[in-house]
């Protein structure tokens, strides 16, 4: 019963794998660089319509978050250093 499992998971597992083995990459610029563009699509986006023109306060509003959040995370380990408590609620460790 083992072998008969183990045999029918390789060959489920073998047969997977064959889509993959059979791309030959006739297209791709480099080893893994396979991307082309729709026809009609420009080399180059800046200054095309598909250029998002993205605000930069839209772009550093992750990063902002990131800075906000690894302050919390400072007076956690602050709080739980002093109390040896761990509290999520930052503004709970403040009233402290």
């Amino acid at each position: 019963m083992r072998l008969t499992l183990a045999a029918a998971t390789l060959a489920l597992v073998a047969g997977s794998a064959l889509p993959a083995l059979a791309y030959d990459g006739t297209k791709c610029k480099a080893a893994g660089d396979c991307w082309e563009p729709k026809p009609g699509f420009p080399d180059r986006i800046a200054g095309t319509k598909y250029d998002p023109k993205h605000d930069p306060k839209e772009l550093n509003k992750q990063s902002e978050s990131i800075k906000a959040m690894e302050e919390r995370n400072r007076k956690r380990v602050e709080a739980f250093k002093k109390t040896g408590k761990w509290e999520y609620d930052v503004n709970k460790i403040a009233a402290q």
